[in-house]
C-alpha cells in the first residue's frame, strides 16, 4: 500500500498554516449548526430510550456509558466521540446509533474526561476501563458477550485504534482519526492537551511496531483537510507494512462532519463496514 498525499508535510508549515490545517470547525462552513442539530436530535433519542443511560464505569464525572439496546442477545458496538480530546460529549452523538441499530446491533456511547482535566495517558486508560466495565455488564444488559466492535470519530478514531489492544475488543472502525500526534503537539490543540514528546510517542498508533491481529477499518472523507486525509492513508499503510488486518477508503464528497451521515443511515457506507466487521469476527 502506498502512502498518499506525500506532498503534505506538516513540518514545512508555519504555526498559522498548521493550526488551520487541523481546524475542522473553520474548514467546514455551518459545522457549529450541524453539531447543534446532532445534539438536539440526540437529546430526543435519549428521552425516548432512557433505560440504560449514564452507566458509571469510574469515579470521574464523565466516566459514564449510554447503552441503546437493539435486540436480545445482540452484539454491541461501542462508539467514542471526537473533539480533539478536549471538547464535546457522548450526549451529542446518540443519533449515530440509528444506523447499526437498524440491523439489530446494540450501540453504547462512552464518555471520558477531557483535557486539560485529564492527560492523554489518562484518557486512553479511561477508555480501557470503560471497555472492561461494559464487557462485564453485557450479560445483565441482555447483550451477547462475544466481544465489542469499537468505533470512533476524529479523536475517537485515535482512541479506537488504542482500544484494539483490549482483550474485550474484537475489531475497530476508525472514522477521520488522528494517528500521528506530533502535528497536534506543535499546534494550538496542545494548549489543553499539554503533550510532551514521550507522551506523544507512546500514544501514537503510527509509532507502534505491530499490534494485535484484529481487523481495523479506516475511513476518511474525500473533502476533509489534507492533513487528516494523509493521517488516515499513512496509518493504513503502516498497518499493512506490519501485516495487520486493515481496510482503507475515502467517502466521496464527505467532509469531517458530513461523513457521520454514513453511520447514522442504515444504508450508509460506515454502517455497512461495521456490519462486515461483526460478520468477519463472529465466533
Amino acid at each position: 500500500m502506498t502512502t498518499l498525499f506525500s506532498a503534505t508535510d506538516w513540518r514545512k508549515m508555519n504555526r498559522e498554516e498548521l493550526d488551520l490545517g487541523l481546524n475542522n470547525t473553520v474548514a467546514v462552513a455551518g459545522s457549529v449548526e450541524m453539531v447543534a442539530g446532532w445534539e438536539k436530535r440526540s437529546g430526543e433519542m435519549r428521552k425516548a430510550r432512557p433505560a440504560h443511560l449514564d452507566l458509571r464505569y469510574g469515579l470521574r464525572e464523565r466516566n459514564r456509558i449510554d447503552f441503546f439496546k437493539a435486540a436480545e442477545k445482540a452484539p454491541t458496538l461501542l462508539f467514542i466521540h471526537g473533539g480533539y480530546w478536549q471538547a464535546r460529549a457522548k450526549e451529542v452523538f446518540s443519533i449515530f446509533a440509528e444506523g447499526p441499530m437498524a440491523y439489530g446491533i446494540n450501540v453504547a456511547l462512552i464518555g471520558y474526561t477531557l483535557a486539560p482535566d485529564a492527560t492523554l495517558d489518562e484518557i486512553v486508560a479511561e477508555i480501557h476501563a470503560g471497555i472492561d466495565f461494559l464487557s462485564g455488564q453485557l450479560p445483565s444488559l441482555g447483550a451477547a458477550s462475544s466481544g465489542l466492535v469499537v468505533s470512533g470519530w476524529s479523536a475517537g478514531g485515535h482512541l479506537t485504534s488504542m482500544a484494539l489492544s483490549n482483550p474485550n475488543v474484537r475489531a475497530g472502525m476508525a472514522i477521520s482519526g488522528i494517528y500521528d500526534l506530533e502535528p497536534i503537539r506543535h499546534s494550538y490543540l496542545d494548549e489543553k492537551l499539554k503533550l510532551d514528546e514521550a507522551m506523544s510517542h507512546r500514544n501514537a498508533p503510527m509509532e507502534m511496531a505491530g499490534g494485535p491481529m484484529k481487523p481495523l477499518s479506516l475511513v476518511v472523507g474525500s473533502a476533509e483537510l489534507p492533513l487528516l486525509r494523509k493521517q488516515t492513508a499513512d496509518f493504513a499503510g503502516h498497518r499493512a507494512r506490519y501485516g495487520l488486518p486493515v481496510t482503507y477508503e475515502e467517502i466521496p464528497g464527505a467532509n469531517h462532519f458530513t461523513i457521520l451521515q454514513e453511520l447514522q443511515s442504515p444504508t450508509g457506507r460506515i454502517t455497512t463496514l461495521i456490519r462486515q466487521l461483526f460478520e468477519r469476527t463472529a465466533a
